[in-house]
């Protein structure tokens, strides 16, 4: 027999490592960023053309490279930083010169620009598919610039599974964001396709997390500081009214490195236990520093993973601090130990005496007699004789009402429709019941306005022109970068189907109208709901698209439990929901009425 085991070309072998690091053009962002930082750089420059799969590049002025270790970099295993196996516990800095260059050379068109600064000349070097294409001189400023073109371009299979431009751009703004955080003193700037997304000058934390979520958050942040042997934490928590339904907004830095860990989110999570409703995930930002022997970064190939020597008292310390911010804050619920001001007694004057009260009573004061006002009374007349005579006249007539039981939850309302008596009430300003000749229809009327106006916006999404009903007052709203791309993708569906809106600058929006068939909504509310809900799931078609804007819109503006109706509004909401191809069920597959006739009856009462 044969031998058939052989070893793998270089070529091959590096487009197979390429695919442990090198996912998506998010990854190659991750690593030629932190290798940016770990150069020493003050400025850093990301240039991204058609979401990374044309153009990606990073130019920074870090110290640059000399000629031989520019070559170098380039070949598998290379490194400036580790000599023993000792020093993998010891790495605070991010990547490093070559650990991912050569997994990037290996499946795409790279070219690096790099010169020192104790070198006249740079070195500019061209690399194809693992293969040096060109190495040359080249006269440039102190620092590096590496550009990767066509990724992928000879591993057709791995490009033809890229999603597409919307979703693998949010994969690169969140690479971004993440390096972008965690170095507030380099000044950033990103660019896509010839447009500017960030611009990010050197600052603090604070102001770096508010370059890059939005203004809006500067009144949201909750400082965040705890120092120990084992651990210091620094950082900002979101105040709990700040947390959404979907995550995105949580970040963990260990060492100046991000890493994901749901162990210490749940931790968070129970800091913030009771302050925010359920199902929603509070925004932080929290940077830990610990020594570099007690924590593992080598566990995962992209380092998103990271193992603590002693995780379960930093978990401790973690939910402690925040929960101690929260609380120091006057964030969290407290008990208020102040004196009511209304039982404040002031003290008695030199020589003053207290008297008892006086009570004067009017012993002819009658509240049924005709004759006297009240104004009369409070202005002194005088006494008159009681009444005795006729008084069991006064209880007539009372003994039917008095036998009849009070119904504070409920709400009777009578009006004529289509020339026949019908009765509707409102049941804890949740449920509609109606009574026609069918019988009895108990409505849940969110599910019922939802199953509405999910299907007038599709009707308007797909055949007509929608009613717009206009805003007196233009509502401008102001979105981070991320949420600023998802709305900008959904901008065409809105306005089909009603929304009145545009983008105003570079992440903001404004709303002169709504669609007609929406009653009074919180239009700040209802479009970050309806982002919370892209964010959590992501359409991967233009159909699934419109299908996910009209389902989210119509249950972030259907009308919620707890709102009072009046009785044509109720009556209308029945008419219209019977009106619908799939009256019985609401967006979610529930019931939207539920009816009793005389049949039902019997069966009940036959128990």
């Amino acid at each position: 027999m044969s031998d058939i085991i052989k070893l793998l070309p270089d070529s091959i072998a590096n487009q197979i490592a390429a695919g442990e690091v090198i996912q998506r053009p998010a990854s190659v962002v991750k690593e030629l960023l932190e290798n940016s930082v770990d150069a020493g750089a003050t400025n850093i420059q990301l240039i991204v053309k058609e979401s990374g799969k044309a153009l990606i590049q990073v130019v920074d002025n870090g110290k640059g490279m000399s000629e031989t270790d520019a070559r170098m970099s380039f070949e598998r295993h290379a490194t400036s930083k580790i000599m023993n196996a000792d020093d993998l516990f010891r790495i605070r800095t991010m990547g490093f010169r070559g650990e991912a260059l050569a997994s990037i050379a290996a499946v795409a068109q790279l070219e690096m620009k790099t010169r020192s600064a104790d070198r006249e000349v740079g070195t500019d070097i061209v690399m194809e598919g693992s293969k040096v294409k060109r190495q040359e001189v080249c006269a440039m400023e102190r620092g590096t610039t590496i550009s990767v073109k066509n990724l992928f371009f000879n591993v057709p299979a791995r490009r033809k599974f890229l999603k597409s431009d919307a979703v693998e751009m949010r994969h690169i703004i969140d690479e971004f964001q993440r390096v972008a955080l965690v170095n507030p003193d380099i000044d950033f700037r990103f660019y896509h396709n010839g447009q500017a997304l960030f611009q990010l000058p050197a600052s603090n934390i604070r102001q770096r997390i508010i370059g890059i979520l939005g203004k809006s958050y500067n009144e949201k942040l909750v400082p965040l500081e705890e120092a120990t042997d084992l651990v210091n934490l620094t950082g900002f928590v979101g105040k709990p009214e700040a947390a959404k339904k979907s995550r995105g907004e949580q970040f963990l830095f260990v060492n100046g490195r991000y890493f994901k860990s749901p162990y210490f989110h749940s931790a968070i999570q129970k800091a913030f236990e009771g302050l925010v409703p359920h199902g929603h995930h509070p925004s932080y930002f929290i940077y830990f520093d610990v020594d570099p022997e007690t924590i593992d970064v080598n566990i995962h190939p992209t380092k998103t993973e990271i193992k603590f020597e002693d995780e379960r008292s930093v978990y401790a310390i973690l939910r402690s601090s925040v929960k101690r911010s929260l609380g120091q804050y006057h964030v969290s619920p407290s008990i208020d130990f102040e004196p009511e001001q209304s039982f404040d007694i002031l003290p008695l004057k030199p020589g003053q005496s207290v008297s008892a009260p006086t009570i004067k009573v009017d012993p002819a004061f009658n509240p049924f007699e005709p004759q006297k006002s009240k104004q009369d009374w409070e202005r002194g007349s005088s006494f008159q004789k009681p009444m005795t005579e006729g008084w069991e006249a006064l209880y007539s007539g009372l003994e039917g009402d008095l036998n009849q039981p009070e119904t504070p939850e409920t709400q009777k309302l009578e009006f004529q429709a289509e020339e026949n008596e019908t009765i509707v009430r409102q049941i804890g300003n949740r449920y509609i019941l109606v009574q026609s000749t069918d019988g009895i229809f108990l409505v849940h009327q969110y599910r019922a306005h939802a199953r509405i106006l999910f299907e007038a916006f599709e009707n308007s999404l797909m055949n007509t022109e929608a009613l717009v009903q206009q805003e007196l007052f233009p509502v401008t709203i102001e979105l981070s970068v991320q949420d600023t791309e998802i709305m900008k993708s959904a901008l065409d569906a809105l306005i089909r189907i009603g929304f009145d809106i545009e983008l105003f600058g570079e992440t903001s929006f404004i709303v002169r109208g709504i669609p007609a068939a929406c009653k009074e909504v919180n239009i700040e509310e209802t479009i970050a709901g309806f982002v919370d809900d892209f964010r959590e799931n992501k359409p991967k078609s233009s159909v699934q698209m419109h299908q996910q804007v009209i389902r989210s819109m119509a249950q972030h503006t259907a009308i919620r439990s707890g709102n009072a109706l009046k009785a044509q509004e109720m009556i209308n909401l029945f008419r219209e929901l019977m009106r619908c191809k799939q009256p019985q069920f609401d967006l979610t597959g529930k019931q939207t009425f539920v009816l009793m006739n005389t049949g039902t009856l019997d069966k009940l009462f036959s128990v």
